[in-house]
């Protein structure tokens, strides 16, 4: 579904694509990683287990340091958002994460005082970032090169069920192995659950308010938050 080729459009959207970027990589990254600290370390450090407490900040770093792809358009079409902008912005974040979500990671791990092997971080961006996206890209040149847009059209409605089952899928899987964890341990579920919660208003109020004041409408403004806060 992404499209690098929307990138062209970014100058129509230039105020909302900049809010996003903002918000993506110097905003949601460095508060996460304070609230982790914050709340992790001092707030709820006497209710966590303490050689632990470094691997859940480590967790909210990766988190907040990889913008969200997969529930994008989703969210798009629930806030009525422009379709045009959502592509653009989603090509853009996705060709940003492959050179910048490792840096970031480093240095927001390094300053936690959490060490991450290089060769780890390279080799996640390479995994589950590089790959998916060229897979993607080279499945779609494919489709339009033999069928044109028709054919890629039919083929995205195809695997727009499928994508999402997969997605949904991967979510039981995800929660399923860990569900013992879970059980075992639900305080401490809901204590890593109060910085994410409060990270998600922040940056997608922060985001929202932004646009608004430099007069973007609310259909780039709404996917914008969505897109900046996930």
């Amino acid at each position: 579904r992404v499209d690098f080729s929307a990138m062209r459009q970014l100058g129509q959207h230039w105020k909302g694509i900049g809010v996003t970027l903002f918000i993506n990589w110097a905003v949601k990254p460095f508060s996460m990683a304070l609230l982790g600290w914050l709340f992790l370390r001092h707030v709820f450090a006497d209710w966590l287990p303490a050689g632990q407490i470094d691997s859940y900040i480590a967790g909210l770093i990766l988190l907040a340091a990889a913008p969200c792809t997969a529930m994008v358009f989703v969210w798009s079409n629930l806030c009525r958002g422009d379709a045009n902008f959502t592509l653009s912005q989603v090509a853009l974040n996705d060709a940003i994460m492959v050179v910048a979500y490792a840096p970031v990671v480093a240095l927001l791990l390094g300053l936690s005082a959490i060490t991450v092997p290089w060769d780890t971080l390279l080799l996640s961006v390479g995994l589950y970032i590089m790959v998916p996206v060229l897979v993607a890209a080279l499945l779609r040149h494919w489709i339009l090169s033999r069928h044109g847009q028709p054919g890629l059209q039919a083929a995205l409605r195809r695997l727009g069920p499928l994508s999402l089952s997969a997605l949904l899928l991967t979510l039981v899987l995800l929660f399923g192995f860990q569900g013992q964890q879970i059980m075992q341990q639900p305080l401490v579920i809901a204590l890593i659950a109060v910085p994410i919660l409060i990270q998600v208003y922040f940056t997608s109020g922060l985001a929202y308010l932004l646009n608004r004041r430099l007069g973007v409408a609310h259909c780039v403004a709404g996917p914008s938050a969505l897109i900046g806060a996930s």
